[in-house]
């Protein structure tokens, strides 16, 4: 495992986190490879139920490290967003397990398109969103011409990506950004008990919908309703389907297993 990408696995819950705080947790190729791996490794363990990605110190994580961008002897820029950032993003997306990004401070450039790209995106109240790649001439990516307009509308994405306004987590989560905002002290706390909250249900179900989430934004109505169709009868056929609703006829806490 590389220095700059830390995981701990709990109770069903495997948290990945951004460790570059000195640089803010901005990527360099390194980090950047070794966060996919950590993804793949955490989608391909049965015990793992729920993934939280966070970031060390006070940044969730500022983009790209731009001296390496620059470095002659660094990845060329077309390498940098193939290689590095497009993987992760498709990774997120495909894992079939809820992700969960915990926004612990400045999300900016990348790291603001790689945390809107995960399926529950909570953050601090001093945390912020800065789609910065217009201060420096480029555009942004990461996924986030997809999914900026798709989460607050497109006259509010365009100005954001156009100006690179900083916005605050409270204005994120008014906007529709972000899921909820939480106090700096008790973050971590909230966090863990979301996350323990996912692990702990049908997890199967919950990937079915992630499934069916990703395909709205391609298919028109015809077709969400017979994706819909299908994956309802994937979930009809799982042991937590049928866990569910023996608990509840039988008055007691269900048992799920992710199965």
């Amino acid at each position: 495992m590389s220095l700059f990408i830390t995981s701990a696995f709990a109770d069903g819950v495997q948290t990945i986190t951004l460790n570059r705080a000195d640089k803010y947790n901005s990527f360099v190729r390194e980090m950047a490879l070794a966060l996919q791996a950590e993804l793949i490794k955490a989608d391909q363990d049965s015990a793992v139920r729920c993934i939280v990605l966070t970031g060390s110190g006070k940044a969730f994580c500022a983009g790209q490290d731009l001296a390496e961008a620059i470095d002659p002897n660094g990845p060329e820029l077309t390498k940098i967003v193939s290689e590095h950032y497009n993987p992760i993003i498709l990774l997120i997306r495909k894992i079939a397990k809820p992700v969960v990004a915990a926004i612990n401070g400045v999300a900016a450039g990348a790291g603001a398109n790689i945390a809107l790209a995960c399926d529950v995106v909570v953050a601090t109240e001093s945390a912020s969103f800065i789609q910065a790649f217009s201060k420096i001439g480029l555009i942004p990516d990461s996924g986030g011409t997809f999914t900026l307009p798709r989460l607050i509308g497109f006259q509010k994405a365009s100005a954001l990506m156009m100006l690179g306004d900083k916005v605050s987590a409270t204005d994120a989560e008014r906007m529709n950004m972000i899921y909820k905002v939480f106090a700096d002290d008790v973050f971590a706390d909230e966090v863990k008990k979301l996350a323990a909250n996912l692990a702990a249900m049908p997890t199967k179900g919950l990937a079915l919908t992630k499934c069916a989430l990703n395909r709205t934004y391609i298919n028109n109505l015809d077709q969400q309703l017979a994706l819909e169709d299908e994956l309802q009868t994937q979930a009809g056929q799982t042991y937590d389907y049928n866990e569910g609703v023996q608990a509840f006829l039988e008055k007691r806490k269900p048992d799920f297993k992710g199965e």
